[in-house]
């Protein structure tokens, strides 16, 4: 027996109709980098919902005057601003594929990525003028570059974006789409190989949308201002451009600056509700609120809950925010293959947000959203149990979880579980009685010590809250008793003096079996970070290749 409801396609038209209807006078404010002897200077930028959707489908008739086809893909290598969100509103709508490059990589990997996808148009920030000639030569499937912003100087055949869309007409009516048509395409970041592409379907971006904005997720609604620190380029801002479209909050962009005084400015002076980065940008968010409060001139911000993920943020950083400035930082977790969002850290009925439970929670990766199924596997593919204690690979399902890989590649990755389709999301993790999930490591990154697994990560976090210590990550070193051995390398606070070994073992005793406690520290002027802001642990393996433990860690 069938419904009588209504079969309406969930395509992300949707979102532009909604957004230039109900909510045009809503503001879009970018901070735009302007040019000056000293290098880049932000300058604001206000715009409306009303005014970027209109824009958008502009750009759509001027890509489809430009021959683009229907499932062709459309290249960004853009920062946060209006006019990424213009290219992510009308890139679907007129049924080709928005592709989002990370504009951190070598000018070598673009060019292997926009090959790989085989995209036919590039839309570049001006920022990035430099890289048009490698990317001519290097890329022969673009038919075309679009400049975003001033062309600091002319370049044969290479167009003004805001010139090039306003010669264009708005798109009148949408093409005929389905929902499972690709919309957004986006590529992992390749730490074990070649990146790989997602592709996200207009449902998936509808559904994704409708889940990450309940209070239980990242709580937006319309009279919030959403500033996104997390860029477009990687895995569409954790969504945050698609869900505050769809529920009409304020957008505020940083652009190209992510400093701690330049955020900070910024969230005062917009007022902003909601923000979402990786712990690197906490950190230097934190330092700025702590010298602000100490010099008597303390910022006044309406935040309501700073969303961290990217990578574990330290139980210390979430107790600091709080402590000393009464924000909330809230764990979200997700991956490229999971549109992103997966699960939210949200305080339960019953616990004290303020307790030691709270906060040890609130280090967790929280809660699988609604529609989103979490388990674990054990190293014979077989379900473990639920306590909070037994480790194991994390798997994912859900309608906006990956089944395959563009073209193929990496099929290892998708599992059969009792007849149906899971995700192997590569990270070792715990899930408690109350669906409490907890990252322990990536599987590549976790230390076998006589048959135990240690996490590095919770030693980093802990590492983290010792008053000298900056940044850590741990890695596995050979050891001729034990196989491998937890190896820690720190960045110290500025001014600190560096710990001795005696004195972090004695820090982290009261936390840890004494066999988890690193055998070696290890303090270097910085750690190596990837594009999506998560530190380079090969990079260390092949720093510390040749050390080797010394094999006495007790039992």
């Amino acid at each position: 027996m069938h419904s009588t409801m209504m079969d309406v396609p969930l395509l992300i038209s949707e979102i532009v109709e909604r957004a230039r209807h109900f909510f045009r006078e809503r503001e879009i404010v970018s901070l735009v980098a302007v040019r000056g002897e000293n290098g880049p200077t932000p300058q604001v930028h206000r715009t409306t919902y009303g005014e970027v959707a209109g824009r958008a489908l502009r750009l759509a008739s001027a890509l489809k005057a430009a021959g683009v086809q229907p499932g062709e893909r459309i290249a960004t290598l853009a920062v946060n601003s209006y006019r990424h969100l213009e290219a992510y509103l009308g890139v679907p709508s007129m049924g080709a594929v928005l592709h989002t490059v990370n504009i951190r990589l070598h000018p070598d990997q673009i060019c292997w990525i926009i090959n790989d996808a085989q995209d036919q148009v590039l839309l570049i920030e001006n920022l990035f003028a430099d890289k048009i000639p490698t990317l001519l030569a290097g890329c022969p499937s673009l038919k075309k570059i679009v400049v975003l912003g001033p062309l600091p100087q002319a370049i044969e055949g290479v167009e003004d974006y805001d010139t090039w869309i306003m010669a264009s007409e708005p798109q009148a009516r949408y093409p005929e789409m389905q929902e499972t048509d690709a919309a957004g395409m986006c590529y992992t970041s390749g730490t074990t190989g070649n990146p790989k592409a997602v592709t996200y379907s207009h449902r998936s971006t509808i559904l994704h949308s409708l889940a990450s904005a309940p209070k239980d997720a990242l709580n937006v609604g319309q009279m919030d201002a959403v500033l996104p620190i997390v860029p477009m380029f990687h895995v569409n801002a954790w969504g945050l451009p698609y869900t505050c479209a769809m529920y009409g909050a304020k957008m505020v962009f940083a652009g190209a600056f992510s400093d701690g005084p330049t955020l900070a400015r910024l969230m005062q002076d917009e007022q902003v509700t909601i923000t979402a980065g990786v712990p690197t940008i906490w950190m230097g968010l934190l330092a700025e609120l702590d010298r602000a409060r100490e010099a008597g001139e303390p910022y006044q911000l309406k935040l309501e809950r700073l969303v961290v993920g990217g990578s574990a943020a330290p139980e210390a950083l979430i107790r600091a925010f709080w402590t000393r400035h009464r924000l909330k930082l809230a764990h979200a977790w997700g991956m490229t293959e999971t549109h992103p969002l997966g699960s939210v850290s949200v305080t339960p009925p019953g616990v004290d947000p303020e307790s030691d439970e709270g906060f040890a929670l609130a280090a967790k990766q929280g809660v699988a959203v609604p529609l989103v199924q979490l388990e674990l596997i054990g190293e014979g593919g077989e379900r473990l149990p639920h306590d909070g204690r037994s480790m194991g690979r994390l798997i994912a399902r859900g309608p906006w979880i990956a089944g395959s890989y563009f073209k193929g590649t990496g099929q290892s990755n998708f599992l059969d579980l009792d007849g149906q389709q899971w995700f192997d999301t590569g990270d070792i993790a715990t899930l408690d009685a109350r669906g409490f999930m907890h990252i322990q490591d990536r599987a590549k990154d976790l230390i076998k010590s006589g048959g135990e697994w240690i996490s590095s990560v919770d030693l980093e976090n802990a590492l983290m809250a010792h008053p000298a210590v900056a940044q850590a990550a741990v890695i596995a070193m050979p050891d001729p008793k034990w196989d491998e051995r937890p190896l820690a390398v720190l960045v110290l606070r500025p001014g600190s003096e560096a710990p001795q070994h005696d004195e972090l073992t004695t820090f982290l005793a009261p936390k840890f079996a004494k066999w988890w406690l690193p055998d070696a520290y290890e303090v270097v002027e910085s750690i190596p970070i990837g594009a999506t802001g998560k530190f380079l642990k090969r990079e260390l393996r092949e720093q510390f290749k040749d050390r080797v433990a010394a094999g006495t860690a007790a039992r």
